[in-house]
C-alpha cells in the first residue's frame, strides 16, 4: 500500500453549520425545504443501477403534516428481492477486483457531494420526511454521514496496512478479502447517516449489498442513492429495495449466498432475524456475519455532588432532542432527593421556552414523532401515567394529532423504580425520573444496572471523582457508550465509536475499524523464498 495515500488525512470531522437566525446558510436550507415540500416525488427502487417501478404505489406524507401528500414510492415484490440478490452477485467479481483506492475514491467523492451540492437537499429531505429540526438534520444527514464516509476510508487504509511480521527467508502477509456472497443492510428511520453508512461501509470493503431502508425514510434514501450514483458507484454494488420486511427477511436469509447482515432497528426484529439465520445455517456456503444495533433504555445517574444546571440541561437535551427518537436518548433518570427540587426548577424554566412545530420554522426545538403508531404509543404511556398512583406527570403530557404527530416533551416522576415507563423502551419525548434518597447511592447504582435488558448508552453527573469511578465500575456492563457529566447522546464518528451490548446489539461499534473488520475475511499468506530440500531438522543430526 502506498504510504503517501495512507497519510492523507481523510479522517477529519465535518464542521457543523450553526444556522444562526438570518444567516445565509439557514435561508438556503429553508428555501430548499419549501421547494421540496411542493414537489411531488416519485421514488423507484434501484436495482442494477436502474430505476425499478411496480404497480404498487405507496403515498408519502410528512410527520408534521400527515394530510400533505409528498408523492409516492414504488413497493416491490419478492421478485424484486430476487433480482436485487442476483444483480449483486453478478456485480461481485468486478467490484471485488477493483483496487481499494478506486473504491475509496468513490466514497470520498460521495462525502464531498454531501458536504457541498447535496447538503441542503439531503438535510431538507430529512427534515421533511423524518421531522428533524435544522440542527438535528445537520448533525445527522450532513455531518455524521460525511464523517462515516471519510473515516471509513481512513479505517480501511489502516486495516489493509496491518500486516504480520516476517522471519528470515519468509514473507508473511494478510489479505483482507470481502465476504463470499452478498450482504444485507436493514436501516431505520431515525438517522439518515445510519441509512447511508450500513450499506456503504460494507461496499467499501469490497462487498455487494442488498439494502432495505425504512419506509419512513425513503425521501432521504433516494437522495443517498442519487449521491452514490453521481459519485461513480457501479451498478449492482448497492441495490435499494422497498419491500415487505418479514417476507424480505425470509427470502434473503434463506439464500445460500447470504454472507452478512448489517442491521439497525428493533430488538424483536433483530432477534427474529438471528433465529432465521440459525435455522438456515446448514444452507449457507459460509457462516454469515451478524452485526446489529437495536434498542436502548438509556439512563442518567445523578450524584448528590452534581452541578444542577448541567444535570437539567443534560436531561432536556438528552431526552427531548429529536423527540427522544434516538436509540441513545435519555429516557430514565435517577436524581438524589437533595437536588431534585433545584433540577426540576431549572428544567421547568428551560422547557417553558421550548417551541414545538414544523421544522420549517428553525426556532422550533421539538417536531413531530415519526407516525401514528409512535404517537399512539406515547399517548398511551402518558394516559396511563395520569391514572397511576405511582406516577405523576410534572411537565408536558399534551398530544395533538390534528395536523401532525405532536407530543409535548413529557416528564414523569415515579415513586416506583420499576414503573413501566422506567423499564420499557418508548422511543418518544418521555423522560421518567426516579428520586432516590441520597444515602441510597450504592443501591441505586445496582438498580440502574438491573432495571433494563438494554445496554446502549448512559451517563453519570458528579463533581466527586470517587463517585464517578464507583459508577464507572458499577455500570461497566450497563452501557456500551458511557458519558461523564454529559448527556448520553451525540456520539461522533471517530471520537466515540457507537454500539451497545445485552439486548442493545452486538456492540460492533459503528464509526470504528472494529465494524469494518466484520466485513472482511482474512487470508494469511506465507511465502518461503528458499524452500528446504531435505526433511531432516538439525536435531536429527
Amino acid at each position: 500500500m502506498s504510504k503517501a495515500i495512507s497519510q492523507v488525512p481523510f479522517a477529519v470531522n465535518e464542521p457543523v453549520r450553526s444556522y444562526e437566525p438570518g444567516s445565509a446558510e439557514v435561508k438556503s436550507l429553508i428555501s430548499t425545504y419549501k421547494q421540496m415540500w411542493k414537489e411531488q416525488v416519485e421514488i423507484p427502487m434501484i436495482i442494477d443501477g436502474k430505476e425499478v417501478k411496480s404497480e404498487d404505489k405507496i403515498a408519502i406524507s410528512s410527520p408534521q403534516d400527515h394530510q400533505h401528500n409528498l408523492g409516492f414510492y414504488y413497493r416491490g415484490t419478492m421478485q424484486h428481492v430476487e433480482d436485487a440478490i442476483n444483480t449483486a452477485l453478478a456485480a461481485k467479481e468486478k467490484w471485488n477486483n477493483l483496487g481499494w483506492e478506486q473504491r475509496a475514491a468513490i466514497f470520498l467523492k460521495a462525502a464531498d457531494l454531501v458536504a457541498g451540492p447535496y447538503r441542503d437537499r439531503l438535510n431538507a429531505a430529512t427534515m421533511i420526511g423524518q421531522s428533524k429540526n435544522v440542527h438535528q438534520a445537520e448533525i445527522d444527514a450532513a455531518c455524521e454521514f460525511i464523517d462515516f464516509l471519510r473515516y471509513n476510508v481512513e479505517f480501511m487504509t489502516e486495516i489493509y496496512s496491518e500486516q504480520p511480521v516476517s522471519d528470515t527467508g519468509v514473507w508473511n502477509r494478510s489479505e483482507y478479502r470481502p465476504l463470499e456472497g452478498f450482504c444485507f443492510a436493514v436501516t431505520p428511520f431515525n438517522f439518515t447517516a445510519i441509512a447511508g453508512n450500513l450499506p456503504t461501509c460494507m461496499a467499501m470493503m469490497g462487498n455487494v449489498v442488498v439494502w432495505k431502508p425504512s419506509d419512513k425514510q425513503v425521501l432521504s434514501a433516494k437522495i443517498i442513492m442519487d449521491i452514490l450514483t453521481e459519485a461513480g458507484l457501479p451498478a449492482g454494488v448497492i441495490n435499494m429495495i422497498f419491500t415487505d420486511g418479514k417476507e424480505t427477511a425470509d427470502k434473503v436469509l434463506s439464500h445460500p449466498d447470504f454472507a452478512g447482515l448489517h442491521f439497525t432497528g428493533s430488538t424483536t426484529v433483530f432477534q427474529d432475524m438471528w433465529k432465521k439465520i440459525g435455522n438456515n445455517i446448514h444452507q449457507y456456503k459460509t457462516y454469515p456475519r451478524i452485526v446489529g444495533e437495536t434498542g436502548g433504555k438509556d439512563f442518567v445517574m445523578v450524584h448528590p455532588s452534581a452541578n444542577v444546571e448541567a444535570v437539567a440541561t443534560g436531561l432536556v437535551r438528552g431526552a427531548f432532542e429529536y423527540q427522544g427518537q434516538k436509540c441513545s436518548a435519555a429516557s430514565r433518570a435517577y436524581v438524589p432527593k437533595s437536588l431534585w427540587d433545584d433540577v426540576k426548577a431549572v428544567m421547568e424554566s428551560q422547557l417553558k421556552t421550548i417551541k414545538m412545530g414544523s421544522p420549517k420554522d428553525p426556532s422550533n426545538f421539538i417536531n413531530a414523532v415519526i407516525d401514528k403508531n409512535s404517537f399512539e404509543k406515547c399517548k398511551g404511556y402518558i394516559e396511563r401515567a395520569e391514572k397511576s398512583a405511582e406516577a405523576n406527570i410534572i411537565f408536558g403530557g399534551k398530544c395533538d394529532d390534528s395536523k401532525g404527530w405532536f407530543v409535548e416533551p413529557t416528564v414523569i416522576e415515579t415513586t416506583n423504580p420499576k414503573y413501566e415507563s422506567v423499564c420499557e423502551e418508548i422511543f418518544g419525548p418521555i423522560l421518567s425520573v426516579y428520586v432516590y434518597e441520597d444515602q441510597d447511592w450504592k443501591e441505586t447504582l445496582k438498580l440502574v444496572d438491573e432495571t433494563s435488558p438494554y445496554s446502549l448508552t448512559g451517563s453519570i453527573f458528579s463533581q466527586d471523582r470517587y463517585a464517578i469511578d464507583e459508577a464507572y465500575k458499577a455500570l461497566e456492563n450497563a452501557a456500551g457508550n458511557f458519558y461523564i457529566n454529559d448527556k448520553p447522546t451525540g456520539a461522533v464518528v471517530g471520537q466515540q465509536p457507537f454500539g451497545g451490548a445485552r439486548a442493545s446489539g452486538t456492540n460492533d461499534k459503528a464509526g470504528s475499524k472494529m465494524n469494518l473488520l466484520r466485513w472482511v475475511s482474512v487470508r494469511s499468506i506465507k511465502e518461503t523464498f528458499v524452500s528446504p530440500k531435505d526433511y531432516k531438522y538439525p536435531y536429527l543430526g
